[in-house]
């Protein structure tokens, strides 16, 4: 290899010991990468696909708005759930490395809910009144990855209706417990008591899929890792105040935001408009009346009773 810098030498002595390990000839990867095109980020964000994805049912222009946002919000669902198979597939868990993947998912919610100033002051309130119609009974309800999120986050009985939760704590009947999570309430219809469409689409679609998860993470959802850390790396500061932001960023601030932006839009006169799933989100969103917490230990009885409640009471009263 005369003439060839000696650190390009290396490089390319290591990389013929990489394939010939694997059995490849190193030759034809040389003449893949000599033959290959430049790469550009157009085509590696796959920008036109992404860019094509915005698809307005209405003509109102704000529509856009609405399904831009949403998507983005999926795809930061989906780097949190990508951090969360991380710490369950990791083989030693460490206090340090938990720490930093929980600051990296509050992170993502922290932008969310920062941002969601989109929603609430970025469409027009009529517009969005008259286009959401032509999305029944299609509803954020529906989130398949959020739902993950919360399964991959605690135990089942966790995610049950406060009032619930003690009589559903000791039964082994996953089936049983995950027929009674709270979002199962919020798609019943207030008005016949029935489940909703957006319930029933969602069921068809999501229950095999969300009860096979909560097997396949029986002892290993975010609070059961935690607890299983010896007990030096349990009592680490910033892992239980990192615990602690990710309970209050998910199962607070996350829906606190959504009640501002029902308040702009879906109250009139006092009065709630129905979101489209056929829910009063009055009594569905706000989180002291779920008092869902994925690490319901990390709170004393006080801060458990008071669960969000300050905050929701001063919105919902403005």
């Amino acid at each position: 290899m005369s003439g060839i810098q000696p650190e390009i030498a290396e490089k390319v002595r290591q990389l013929e010991e990489k394939f010939r390990n694997s059995g490849q000839d190193l030759g034809s990867y040389l003449d893949g990468l000599l033959y290959d095109k430049y790469l550009t980020y157009w085509d590696y964000m796959e920008l036109d696909t992404l860019l094509s994805l915005q698809k307005p049912k209405t003509h109102f222009p704000d529509e856009e708005i609405f399904i831009g946002y949403h998507q983005i919000t999926e795809l930061y669902f989906k780097l949190v759930l990508h951090e969360l198979k991380q710490l369950v597939e990791a083989k030693d868990l460490s206090a340090d490395f938990l720490t930093e993947k929980l600051n990296r998912i509050i992170r993502y919610f922290r932008i969310q809910t920062n941002s969601f100033d989109v929603m609430i002051r970025g469409m027009e309130r009529e517009q969005f009144l008259k286009f959401r119609m032509a999305l029944l009974p299609a509803s954020g309800f529906q989130s398949a990855q959020f739902r993950m999120i919360e399964i991959h986050a605690t135990p089942l009985y966790n995610l049950v209706n406060h009032a619930d939760r003690e009589s559903l704590r000791s039964n082994l009947n996953l089936d049983e417990v995950y027929q009674n999570i709270y979002w199962k309430r919020g798609g019943i219809s207030s008005d016949t008591g029935e489940k909703t469409l957006t319930l029933r689409q969602f069921e068809e679609k999501y229950d095999e899929v969300f009860l096979r998860l909560a097997q396949n993470l029986e002892g290993k959802t975010l609070f059961e890792l935690y607890k299983a850390l010896p007990e030096e790396e349990r009592n680490n500061k910033k892992l239980i105040e990192a615990l602690r932001n990710l309970d209050v960023a998910v199962n607070v601030n996350w829906l606190l935001v959504h009640i501002g932006a029902a308040q702009r839009y879906l109250m009139v006169k006092k009065n709630a408009v129905k979101a489209t799933g056929g829910t009063n989100w009055k009594e569905f969103l706000p989180p002291s009346f779920q008092r869902i917490s994925f690490f319901p230990e990390l709170w004393s009885e006080e801060e458990k009773e008071e669960w969000g409640k300050q905050w929701v009471e001063e919105m919902i009263t403005q």
